[in-house]
């Protein structure tokens, strides 16, 4: 449990890919990023489009060999991600674009709610780390996060 007296956990999102990684795949490149979200260390931000598009490719025949549970799967998500909806004049002008429209909201929330991390393995949101650094959220895979916990829960500053 987090200490009351230091800042607020980090906020991150998760692309789709992620996710399934995790709730699906039980990928071990996500074993991290699971504790630390189910610990309450860091929190997972999302949007009803991103919750949709989860909803649409779970039932998706590469899914079958997997057994894919969907209802568990989109309850885990109901019940680890906060949901937001920013709104249109919440969306920072400075997000980088995505080559992939489809990925485009993934980057837009990371800007618009101040995400410390967005984490993908997509191509098109990992060539995004460096523009996106500038509007402080840092892009990485899943199995490439280190995470500090005294760096990133130390009390905000004057």
């Amino acid at each position: 449990m987090q200490n009351p007296s230091r800042g607020a956990p980090p906020k991150v999102v998760l692309d789709t890919n992620t996710v399934l990684d995790w709730l699906v795949f039980d990928d071990h490149g996500c074993v991290e990023l699971s504790r630390r979200i189910l610990e309450g260390q860091v929190v997972w931000h999302a949007t009803q489009a991103m919750r949709e598009e989860l909803a649409h490719v779970l039932p998706r025949p590469a899914f079958v060999r997997w057994q894919a549970d969907i209802d568990r799967v989109l309850a885990s998500f109901d019940r680890h991600a906060l949901l937001v909806s920013p709104s249109g004049d919440e969306m920072p002008a400075l997000a980088p674009t995505c080559k992939d429209r489809d990925d485009q909201k993934f980057i837009d929330l990371a800007c618009a709610i101040g995400a410390r991390w967005l984490f993908t393995r997509d191509r098109a949101l990992l060539d995004l780390a460096r523009p996106a650094r500038q509007t402080g959220v840092e892009v990485v895979k899943p199995g490439d996060w280190a995470f500090d916990s005294s760096e990133e829960f130390a009390a905000p500053g004057p």
